[in-house]
């Protein structure tokens, strides 16, 4: 897993038991004001800190996060951040201790971010149930979180510090200028998308495209971006703009593969994030 932290973890096989003891023994307690410092660990981006602005913490390409406690937990139960769809972010940002603006986070580091406050909580192993391809029964599998692994991109596409991409349309040949989805670009498409289901209107795809389009043929009016991309992008080219998206976006890859008893083969499956992931004792 790319979101390699100090110390042993995860350089070498280590029990959930085994992590619980390194947690313990970095806790510094002092005498006399009786303050308490959590352990923390680095996380590794898989952005690798190229896309954020030379000034921002997070182009280090790491961040540190502490260890989850009964204090976090109290978030994961808060059903006012529940009911508004915010309770994981608010889980991350207190796991956070880099000084950084949450909403810079690039949503495929805020994967491994989840990723990493997953197994700093509740350990690195979680189990799932998946269908099995060819017979559709269900399949359980346990996944080592630590093993998971980058996304594989073409890095040579981008440049430190920059978040703008110039793609020709293979169809209508207009030359788009996009960018890599962060936490504050996706609040405002789900805010807008909020918006729309309020008149009983959907337009996911266009409305995540005129956040991704910045300029258009080197125009960035943003009413033009819009209206091009409501009357004229062809379907063609929106694929296209996807792919290539796909290609240059650094995330964690949470494919995993789950082995078939019965022929002795493994397939391939996407990790199966359900409610047990940050809620493994919901039934206590």
């Amino acid at each position: 897993m790319s979101n390699k932290v100090n110390r042993d973890y995860p350089t070498k096989e280590m029990t959930d038991e085994q992590l619980k003891s390194v947690a313990i023994a970095n806790i510094d307690q002092t005498t006399g004001n009786q303050t308490t410092s959590y352990p923390t660990e680095i996380v590794q981006l898989p952005s690798k800190g190229k896309l954020y602005s030379p000034d921002s913490p997070l182009s280090s390409g790491q961040i540190e996060m502490k260890y989850m406690t009964a204090k976090e937990e109290d978030i994961l139960t808060n059903q006012s951040f529940i009911k508004n769809g915010v309770v994981l972010d608010k889980l991350f940002q207190a796991l956070i201790v880099t000084p950084c603006d949450y909403n810079d986070l690039l949503l495929g580091d805020k994967n491994a971010i989840m990723i990493a406050a997953r197994v700093l909580g509740y350990g690195k192993e979680y189990p799932m149930s998946v269908p099995h391809p060819a017979t559709g029964e269900q399949v359980e599998h346990t996944v080592d979180l630590t093993q998971l692994k980058d996304r594989i991109i073409d890095w040579t596409l981008l440049e430190d510090g920059k978040n703008e991409f110039p793609f020709e349309l293979p169809a209508s040949k207009h030359v788009v200028t996009i960018r890599i989805l962060n936490h504050g670009i996706q609040k405002k498409i789900d805010a807008e998308l909020k918006g729309l289901a309020k008149l009983k209107k959907t337009a996911t795809l266009t409305t995540m495209l005129k956040y991704i389009i910045i300029a258009l043929d080197g125009d960035t009016d943003n009413v033009k971006i819009r209206k091009f991309i409501d009357n004229e992008l062809l379907a063609l080219d929106s694929r296209s703009i996807r792919q290539y998206l796909r290609t240059i976006t650094p995330d964690i890859d949470l494919s995993v593969e789950v082995p078939d008893v019965d022929s002795g083969d493994t397939f391939h499956s996407q990790l199966n994030i359900g409610l047990n992931f940050f809620w493994p004792d919901s039934e206590l």
